[in-house]
């Protein structure tokens, strides 16, 4: 047989024993299965070329939001030690925010917490001038945290929410994710949540503060309100805006024991609350955790 020849058959039998294969991939994956991995592939493929598009759906998950970034943050590194936490923003032109807009009574709130809920802070540092921030610090638990500097630039007019990212060295003690949960005990002090989440929804949300059984209605202002309501999704940290119904001093708004806000999820799925009261000048920190239903 000459050389030709045999080359014309072997090529003929690649060409047998790949249609072959072709028919019996058909067979074994079906259309659906086949478009289905190309909807997956086009699904990765955005979310890979465009870091945002995750990130629009709830505020919190980003380092940089209308051009404004977090950077230079700095923490003590390990359980115990004292120090400093800093951190910088910096606008749309690279150069350092210093102008802002009060919200809530101050130029900038900083929600410091523990990727699995825990360890919540709520705490105000100082404007170091330069676009700087700063305040003492000391870790009480290892883990990873996530930082949220909430602020108003002037020149924007609008909320901005930016995140970062803490490493803390140490012996780390999870804790389980809560059940869903209407009441919290702080001290002698019994936080019930009235209300319910849809995702997609605005709801009203009632927190009764209560001590030893009797109702409290000696609130007293905190931040602009008679309490103030942090939301945080479960899993990614995504930070809900959470806005107070009313406030002290404006002829309808009692100092308890209800305060009331207004609340709207995303998303299905669990969320953490965290309620700031003030009482006899204490501030007190009750949590729940909630599931916002679908909308169906």
């Amino acid at each position: 047989m000459t050389a030709p020849l045999r080359l014309g058959l072997y090529g003929l039998a690649l060409a047998a024993i790949f249609a072959v294969c072709f028919v019996g991939a058909k067979a074994l994956v079906p259309d659906s299965a086949a478009a289905a991995w190309s909807e997956h592939s086009d699904a990765t493929q955005m979310s890979h070329g465009d870091e945002s598009h995750a990130s629009a759906v709830v505020p919190g998950l980003a380092v940089e939001r209308e051009g404004y970034q977090i950077s230079d943050v700095n923490a003590p590194s390990a359980v115990g030690k004292d120090g400093t936490l800093t951190f910088r923003l910096t606008g749309p032109d690279g150069a350092a925010v210093t102008e802002y807009a009060a919200a809530h009574d101050k130029d900038l709130h900083l929600i410091v917490v523990r990727s699995d809920g825990a360890q919540f802070r709520h705490v105000h540092p100082t404007n170091d001038g330069d676009g700087s921030w700063s305040l003492p610090w000391r870790w009480s638990a290892a883990g990873s945290y996530r930082l949220f500097a909430d602020f108003v630039p002037a020149p924007l007019g609008s909320n901005v929410v930016l995140t970062s990212t803490v490493s803390v060295a140490g012996e780390l003690v999870p804790r389980q994710i809560p059940q869903d949960s209407t009441v919290a005990t702080v001290g002698d002090f019994t936080v019930t949540l009235g209300g319910s989440l849809t995702a997609g929804t605005d709801a009203d949300l009632t927190l009764s503060v209560r001590r030893g059984g009797v109702p409290v209605t000696t609130l007293e202002p905190y931040l602009g309100a008679y309490g103030h309501l942090v939301a945080l999704r479960e899993g990614d940290l995504g930070y809900l805006h959470v806005h107070p119904m009313g406030e002290p001093g404006d002829g309808r708004t009692q100092p308890g024991p209800d305060i009331t806000f207004m609340a709207a999820p995303p998303t299905a799925g669990k969320y953490f609350l965290y309620l700031d009261f003030k009482v006899d000048g204490q501030v007190h920190t009750a949590e729940f955790a909630v599931t916002a239903h679908p909308d169906h």
